[in-house]
């Protein structure tokens, strides 16, 4: 499979809006791509997909953005991506209970040599071992995830691709012995990734909404006043510059006078119907002289 480039990856902002959606469609695909074998061994066979879903969440969560960053966990998650005629799997070892977390995987030292996905019975049986990642294993314990690897020739894909062959997960660990047959669902999900990439799962990405702008209801003379996208209450206007103010704070003299008698109008008005209101200045030096004609509250009831 290819591995997964950059601009295949939802920046943040945007992947607020599908993250829902993709994380359903990524449970159900992984439902096919899950294997229980034994009470305490489950495999998650991986491809673009469950790897794409794994960026997208550690970049979600982590709150990365910047590109270097977004490349670097790429290229980690790239590195489980199987290649050509193989299967990748991440192994979890699934104990529940915490008291027996470290007895239990110690029980499993020298798991990477007895795991091996078997095809075809008898005579004709073939196994081929897994591959396990060789940063992951220690002499005298195991971590409880594991990723592993299944490379198949071109007997081995034709055998694995056709549904009369068995073909099963196979732990011959002397603690650990179970054998679990491919439901068909799952080896043909399986077979699909060997022949080509898989479909994306994230789902398109909605058009940006166009960012709301202020009503003008006045522009004269360098001032403007206003009616905000988001008033803090009803009635709420602002009156401003249309340039906003120098970096030394310098306001000249005709534009101060053009913005007085528009503060006071518009002050008078709000007085006038709402029985009150509040002045309030907004002044910050490479921003438009600003004023918030805030009209009073009704009064409580009561």
């Amino acid at each position: 499979m290819r591995p997964l480039a950059r601009e295949e990856i939802v920046p943040l902002a945007a992947y607020a809006s599908v993250r829902d959606a993709f994380r359903s469609a990524v449970i159900a695909h992984k439902r096919e791509r899950r294997l229980a074998v034994g009470p305490d061994v489950t495999l998650v066979f991986e491809d673009r997909e469950t790897l794409r879903f794994q960026v997208q969440e550690m970049l979600w969560v982590e709150r990365i953005a910047e590109p270097e960053r977004v490349q670097h966990e790429l290229d980690v998650y790239n590195e489980l991506m199987p290649g050509p005629r193989e299967l990748s799997a991440t192994l979890f070892v699934e104990i529940t209970e915490p008291g027996r977390i470290r007895a239990e995987l110690d029980r499993l030292i020298g798991i990477d040599e007895h795991v091996a996905l078997v095809l075809g019975r008898g005579a004709a049986e073939r196994a081929l071992r897994a591959r396990f990642d060789a940063k992951q294993m220690d002499e005298d314990r195991i971590s409880a995830v594991q990723y592993i690897r299944f490379a198949l020739d071109e007997a081995g894909a034709a055998a694995f691709a056709e549904p009369e062959c068995y073909a099963a997960i196979r732990i011959a660990h002397p603690n650990y012995a179970h054998e679990a047959e491919l439901p068909p669902a799952v080896r043909e999900s399986l077979v699909a990734g060997l022949a080509a990439d898989p479909r994306s799962l994230v789902p398109p990405i909605p058009a940006a909404t166009p960012r709301a702008e202020p009503e003008v209801l006045y522009e004269s003379g360098g001032v403007r006043v206003l009616r905000p996208v988001a008033p803090q209450l009803p009635g709420h206007l602002v009156v401003e510059s249309s340039a906003p103010l120098t970096s030394a704070g310098e306001i000249d003299p005709l534009l101060w006078n053009a913005l007085s008698d528009a503060v006071r109008r518009a002050a008078s008005e709000a007085a006038a119907r709402h029985g009150g209101c509040r002045v309030v200045a907004d002044f910050a030096p490479g921003a438009p002289l600003r004023w918030h004609i805030l009209p009073r509250p009704p009064a409580a009831d009561g």
